[in-house]
């Protein structure tokens, strides 16, 4: 169904796009009076049943170093206060782009001699939901390093490249159109500072890489894959563009 409204803006078109100047709005400021008071309510947010499980996984012994996170880290509130704010980060030593996610999935492995999960393992995902949230209401500030900005030149381009049968590109559902309706849905900004999300239509959680995969779908595209190279540039570029947004995570989305 939503490749058939991506079509219909597509041969339609839509009167007076915004300018790609735009101040930044998060997903929050489009979203539905009902959307908004799920995740604003820490009781209903759906999210929170993600956080839970990170907040066991924290304390559990994981790998053949026998260790838990909090034997290193302590206590999630104090240790991981804003760090979720400044990923995704491009590690020049590794020469790759860390986020919140691979960094989890490498410290598990590396340093605790876990074995190696898929990404969006639910345990990963589970202990990503935990520390975002301990950057809660604090601004997305990706870490600019050395290297960084050919990989965000990466991102900018696969963002605004045009693919799939519809041959339409995010910049311009995002950018173009953003604030305008496609029939009974308003399309914003595409910001990332709220996930992990609960998206209600996946009735499921759901990380920026599945967010990513599900848009390119929508326009008939083969997307890349989750924890790829190409949506690790995506995810960086798209912080970038996003930075100053307040940390909603776990955020709500419909």
């Amino acid at each position: 169904m939503i490749a058939r409204f991506l079509l219909m803006l597509l041969v339609m078109g839509l009167a007076a796009p915004l300018l790609a100047d735009e101040p930044v709005r998060s997903g929050y400021e489009f979203m539905e009076p009902d959307t908004r008071r799920l995740q604003d309510d820490d009781f209903l947010n759906p999210g929170f049943f993600l956080v839970e499980d990170g907040q066991r996984l924290w304390s559990a012994k994981i790998g053949a170093s026998g260790q838990s996170c909090a034997d290193c880290h302590g206590e999630v509130e104090a240790s991981m206060a804003g760090v979720a704010a400044g990923y995704p980060v491009f590690d020049p030593a590794a020469g790759e782009v860390f986020n919140l996610q691979t960094r989890i999935h490498s410290e598990m492995v590396e340093r605790m001699h876990a074995p190696p999960m898929a990404y969006d393992a639910d345990e990963i995902l589970a202990l990503t939901a935990l520390i975002a949230l301990q950057s809660r209401g604090l601004e997305m500030r990706p870490t600019l390093t050395a290297g960084a900005e050919a990989i965000i030149e990466q991102g900018r381009e696969i963002y605004e490249t045009r693919r799939g049968q519809l041959n339409l590109s995010c910049a311009q559902c995002h950018v173009d159109h953003a604030g305008q309706r496609l029939r009974g849905d308003m399309i914003s900004q595409g910001q990332i500072n709220a996930f992990p999300i609960y998206r209600l239509i996946w009735d499921a959680p759901g990380s920026t890489h599945r967010m990513f995969e599900w848009c390119m779908q929508a326009v008939r595209a083969e997307p890349f894959k989750r924890g790829s190279e190409e949506f690790l540039a995506l995810e960086l570029f798209l912080a970038q563009r996003g930075a100053g947004l307040k940390m909603e995570a776990p955020g709500v989305r419909r």
